[in-house]
């Protein structure tokens, strides 16, 4: 299904073009096998970066594209389309990018270019095995010593755990509470970094998941991104970005399912004619195709809000748990379109549905934006 996008300048639909056309040629056709043999694109995600699609909302001095974040969420929102894994990939490695390029100084931006440039790829690390999200209670430890810190620690469910090239670490440096917590950037390789067995997941088994322990893992004390006591804010401050880059792929990923069961409703047949044609399967369709189109607008009204340098904390909060919610939904009706045929691996409804219910759950889960959507009233 062609989606109708107004876009702030030719050069836009020039990109999403390519992406697109990218996407059909690069992503579409490996999906099924990587995510079945349960593999890493690895090599598809150097691809992208030397594409220009791993810096696309960052300035042009540092390697970025100088993108607006409407139009990166686009291009996220068509890398879902394809695989989901890939474009949650692209998403992680953008939010790992973002406390160097905002909050860092000169030490860690001589990094940004090959970080931008998805020659080194990233992994963000702040959930805990005990503190999802009460991120402000993480007990991950950095202690002085000399010209670097000391880190100490376990990490929870990263992305790319194992395969990144740098970390951002946020520990606490200070006493309890938010105050406390700082931000680090460790190269991959430090020792003392022993990322731990991938984690066995519902979906996006193409995209490495694990816990990362921290044995006195030496970091050099001018990778300290921001001051100390700041990496709380650093870390809120890029959620809210990442906020909107989950909403995306799960457009994305709603869009995709619904064109499949579209197109197979379109040509099934029962009682002498098309499925689509009953109303209770046509209407059905309809509420869906509704909803991914709201869900897609909701997300770039936040981002456009974010492009003009306005408050979008509670919007992106919305985003996220409007989309998310969306992708379940549709997902779960995609393989009630189907029927049996949905249930089997023949057809990719049934991934679509295991693949959406993560989306609910990262970036903080739908009850934690619902939390804070409602503090915002109360205020």
């Amino acid at each position: 299904m062609t989606v109708d996008r107004i876009l702030p300048t030719d050069e836009a639909y020039e990109l999403l073009e390519l992406v697109t056309e990218l996407a059909d040629r690069e992503l579409a056709p490996r999906v099924a096998d990587f995510e079945q043999r349960g593999v890493f694109p690895r090599e598809l995600l150097r691809t992208l970066g030397r594409a220009g699609l791993l810096g696309l909302p960052y300035p042009e001095e540092h390697g970025g594209a100088a993108q607006p974040y409407e139009v990166y969420l686009q291009v996220l929102e068509i890398l879902a389309s394809r695989w989901l894994a890939v474009a949650e990939a692209v998403s992680v490695h953008t939010l790992s990018c973002y406390p160097v390029a905002t909050y860092g100084g000169e030490q860690v931006r001589k990094l940004l270019p090959d970080m931008i440039g998805g020659e080194l790829l990233g992994a963000y690390c702040l959930s805990e095995p005990q503190g999802g999200s009460d991120a402000a209670a993480l007990t991950t430890r950095a202690t002085r010593d000399g010209d670097d810190y000391l880190v100490s620690g376990t990490k929870a469910w990263i992305t790319h755990a194992g395969s990144a090239d740098f970390y951002n670490i946020f520990c606490r440096t200070g006493g309890p509470g938010a105050r406390g917590i700082s931000c680090l950037l460790a190269d991959a390789g430090t020792a003392g970094i022993v990322p731990q067995s991938p984690e066995r997941t519902m979906g996006l088994r193409s995209s490495p998941v694990a816990q990362i322990a921290f044995d006195d893992a030496r970091v050099p004390a001018d990778r300290l991104v921001g001051a100390e006591g700041e990496g709380f804010r650093i870390a809120l401050s890029a959620l809210d970005s990442g906020r909107l880059g989950i909403a995306a792929c799960a457009v994305g990923l709603a869009q995709a399912a619904l064109d499949y069961a579209v197109d197979y409703a379109r040509q099934r047949e029962q009682f002498g004619q098309p499925i689509i044609d009953f109303q209770g399967l046509g209407f059905m369709l309809a509420d869906l195709a509704t909803q991914v189109s709201a869900a897609r607008a909701l997300t770039l009204a936040a981002a456009r809000l974010r492009d003009a340098g306005r408050s979008y904390s509670i919007e992106a909060a919305k985003a996220k748990l409007f989309a998310t919610d969306t992708a379940m939904r549709v997902t779960t009706d995609a393989v009630q379109v189907l029927g049996g045929a949905g249930y089997v691996a023949d057809h990719p409804v049934e991934r679509y549905m295991r693949e959406a219910k993560v989306l609910q759950i990262v970036e903080g889960t739908n009850q934690i934006q619902r939390l804070v959507i409602a503090r915002s009233l109360a205020r």
